[in-house]
C-alpha cells in the first residue's frame, strides 16, 4: 500500500510498543511495563511516558552476525579515503530503526520533566549512487502495524530521507534558520580529508549539512560532524513553537551488526534576523539516539519497487536543488516544507509514475519546477 505522503507526515510520531526483536533474537519478552524508560529522567514518582503513538510492529529476526560490509571495511591495506568509503556504504541494508530523544538539561523553570520522544520503523537503506568520492544513500520505510486483533496490515511504503556524502568538498549548503539555507565555500583546511554529509527531507529538500572526519578502530568506525544548524523536526514543530533552530553535532558510528546515529543539540532561540538571541539563546540541551539494528529475511518487495520506479524522478529533483544552489547560492524557503505540506505534489507524481510507469514521467520537470516554486526556492 503506497500511502506515502500519509506515511512520510506520521511515521515519525508511531511509538515503538512491545516490540518483536527479543522475541525474534529467541528470548523471553518481558510483560510488565518497565519502571522506567530507556531515556527518562530519574526516579521520581510521575515520570513522563514517552509521547507519540501505541503502535506495534511486526516480528522482525535480528541480525546478530558481522556484516559482509563490516569485514570488508576491516580489510587490510586500504587506503584512508577507501575505508571511510567501506563505512558509508555499510549503512545501506535492511533495519529496525528505534529513535530516542530527551531533553537532557532544561535552562527554564518546568513544572514537570518533558516527555521524551520514542518512535520506531522498518527501513532499506540503498546505495542510489558511488563514484568513490560521492555517494548517495536513499532511506526508504515499509512497516507492518499489529492491529488491534493482532492481524498484520498491510505494508506501508514512503521515501523517507536521503544522505549524500561528498569526499573533499570544496562547498557546503548549511541552515542558516527561518527556513533559510546557504552554500559556503569550504577552505581548504576544512575540506583536506573530510567527508561533507548532506541531508534531504522527504521531498529532497535540503534539512542540514556539516563537514566532519572518520575515525576507525577495530571495535567502531565513527564520523562526526561540525556545529551543524538543523531546522526544527516534526516531533518538534507539532508540540511547541519557543524555539527556532537545533544547533549540535551529529555523530554516525558503524558496528558489526548495523550503525548508530547521535545528536547533542542545543535548543536555540533566534531573533527575526537569524541571530541567537543574546537575552534568552537556548531553551535545553537535547540528546538523540537512532538505532539501526540490520534485520534478516524481512520483505522488502513493495520499498524495492517503489525505489526502482522513482529513482529517476527523485535523482531529478535533488538535482534541481544543486542547480538552484549553484546558480542562487542562497535559499529562503516560505515556510518548512513538511509543516505547510509542499511535498505533496511531488509524492503524488511519484506514485503516478509508479501506478503509471514512464509515461507519467514526461510530466515531472513541469511538476518539479511548480512546486519549487510553491515552496519559494524559485521565482
Amino acid at each position: 500500500m503506497l500511502r506515502a505522503g500519509w506515511v512520510a507526515v506520521v511515521a515519525a510520531a508511531w511509538v515503538v510498543g512491545a516490540a518483536s526483536a527479543d522475541e525474534s533474537a529467541g528470548k523471553q519478552q518481558q510483560t510488565a511495563a518497565p519502571a522506567r524508560y530507556t531515556f527518562s529522567w530519574p526516579l521520581e514518582a510521575g515520570t513522563p511516558a514517552p509521547r507519540g503513538g501505541t503502535t506495534k510492529g511486526a516480528p522482525v529476526t535480528l541480525d546478530l552476525e558481522p556484516s559482509q560490509a563490516w569485514k570488508e571495511l576491516r580489510a587490510d591495506g586500504l587506503s584512508p579515503q577507501e575505508r571511510d568509503r567501506r563505512a558509508i556504504l555499510a549503512m545501506a541494508g535492511t533495519y529496525r530503526v528505534t529513535f530516542d530523544f530527551l531533553e537532557v538539561v532544561p535552562f527554564t523553570p518546568l513544572e514537570k520533566p518533558t516527555s521524551p520522544y520514542q518512535s520506531w520503523g522498518t527501513e532499506k537503506v540503498y546505495v542510489d549512487s558511488d563514484d568513490g568520492k560521492n555517494i548517495s544513500l536513499v532511506h526508504i520505510l515499509e512497516m507492518r502495524i499489529v492491529q488491534k486483533d493482532g492481524a498484520i496490515s498491510e505494508p506501508m511504503v514512503t521515501k523517507h530521507w536521503r544522505q549524500d556524502w561528498q569526499y573533499q568538498p570544496t562547498h557546503v549548503v548549511e541552515y542558516r534558520g527561518r527556513d533559510r539555507w546557504q552554500r559556503r565555500k569550504l577552505s581548504a583546511a576544512e575540506s583536506k580529508g573530510a567527508w561533507v554529509q548532506s541531508v534531504y527531507q522527504v521531498d529532497e529538500s535540503p534539512r542540514y549539512a556539516s563537514v566532519g572526519r572518520w575515525e576507525h578502530s577495530a571495535s567502531f568506525s565513527s564520523w562526526l560532524s561540525a556545529e551543524t544548524w538543523r531546522p526544527l523536526p516534526r516531533r518538534e514543530w507539532s508540540v511547541r513553537d519557543d524555539y527556532q533552530v537545533l544547533v549540535g553535532n551529529n555523530r554516525h558510528t558503524i558496528a558489526p551488526t548495523g550503525w548508530i546515529q547521535e545528536e547533542n543539540n542545543l535548543k536555540t532561540v533566534l531573533t527575526a534576523t537569524r541571530e541567537v538571541d543574546s537575552s534568552h539563546p537556548y531553551i535545553a540541551r537535547e540528546y538523540g539516539v537512532a538505532r539501526y539494528e540490520r534485520i534478516r529475511d524481512a520483505d522488502f518487495a513493495q520499498a524495492d519497487s517503489y525505489f526502482d520506479k522513482t529513482q529517476q524522478f527523485w535523482d531529478q529533483v535533488r538535482d534541481e536543488w544543486s542547480q538552484i544552489f549553484l546558480q542562487q547560492g542562497e535559499v529562503t524557503l516560505k515556510g518548512p516544507v513538511d509543516k505547510l505540506g509542499l511535498f505533496h505534489p511531488l509524492f503524488e507524481q511519484a506514485e503516478t509514475i509508479v501506478e503509471q510507469g514512464a509515461a507519467a514521467s514526461a510530466q515531472s520537470a513541469t511538476v518539479i519546477r511548480n512546486a519549487l516554486k510553491d515552496m519559494g526556492a524559485l521565482p
